[in-house]
């Protein structure tokens, strides 16, 4: 087996996940679809693995996932020498994909991109998703960069401490007047709760903290699946549940929202996780959300 990976077909393999069909992989690269599988075909053999499952969408294997981010960091690297050489193309905007968890995006996270540094100009992908799976996009190579749960660095990653997020456990006053009339060790695991979707098991997490490891929180549960519409759905008396300090903290002073547990938090350590690329555009990215999150995060 031969070590040398040919660029080009690096980076048809990276076209065929991202296009999601060979077909449509061989009209973004101008040239047919049997070039396309040729030259996938050849990478397979070369690295000895199987790079592809040819399902619809195609998805990467794990080998697979490792030359995807190799061929958008090559991209990344291009785009930077290009531009310090003053060749054609530099002037373009340059792509800044990451991976934010909703209550992020909801509360400190946007306002940070307007106060990234004009030059060099960038444009931002922004990817939903739960601070305990962001690092998953990482991982596939489908995000540069990720505001994450995990101090782990994922490979050919980086990882810097962000801060603390806070969360308070929180109920309409109705709600808490009709459902949390006793010892809440007893009643929470009965009453309901709203939950972001069905991974989300931080509702169960707090009231196995509170039984001590004896129940979670109730069947009787409403998914809401944006961290606008949770805290809406909170306040409406749908259910108690755990919501970002910088949300409840307005409800709490309008009485829209009360403590269901006063004294009790949870806190959450965020960190982020990049590319190890020398990069200036992702440097100053970076550069920008830790200084914001120092102000926005627990520390």
């Amino acid at each position: 087996m031969t070590t040398d990976l040919p660029l080009d077909q690096v980076r048809t393999l990276l076209a065929v996940v991202d296009e999601g069909t060979f077909d449509a992989a061989a009209a973004a690269l101008h040239v047919t679809p049997s070039a396309v599988s040729q030259r996938v075909k050849a990478l397979e053999q070369r690295t000895g693995r199987v790079l592809l499952l040819r399902t619809k969408p195609v998805r990467p294997t794990e080998s697979g996932e490792v030359l995807v981010r190799l061929a958008r960091q090559v991209a990344r690297l291009e785009h930077d020498a290009y531009a310090e050489l003053g060749l054609s193309g530099a002037g373009d905007p340059i792509r800044v994909s990451v991976a934010v968890n909703a209550d992020s995006l909801a509360t400190w996270f946007l306002p940070v991109l307007s106060r990234v540094p004009p030059e060099p100009r960038l444009c931002f992908e922004l990817r939903r998703e739960d601070e305990d799976h962001t690092a998953a996009l990482l991982r596939e190579g489908a995000v540069m960069a990720a505001v994450t749960s995990s101090r782990d660095p994922v490979p050919g990653c980086s990882v810097r401490a962000l801060g603390r997020m806070r969360y308070l456990p929180v109920a309409a006053p109705d709600f808490a007047a009709r459902h949390l009339t006793g010892p809440l060790a007893r009643v929470l695991p009965q009453v309901p709760v709203v939950v972001f979707d069905r991974r989300d098991d931080f509702q169960d997490g707090f009231v196995h903290g509170l039984t001590r490891g004896r129940s979670a929180a109730s069947a009787l549960r409403t998914y809401v699946p944006t961290s606008e519409g949770f805290v809406e759905a909170v306040a409406a008396g749908l259910g108690w549940g755990l919501v970002p300090e910088a949300q409840a903290e307005p409800l709490l002073r309008d009485g829209r929202l009360v403590r269901v547990a006063p004294g009790r938090t949870v806190d959450v350590p965020l960190y982020w996780q990049q590319w190890k690329l020398d990069s200036p555009a992702l440097a100053q990215v970076a550069e920008t959300v830790t200084e914001a999150a120092a102000e926005a995060l627990r520390t």
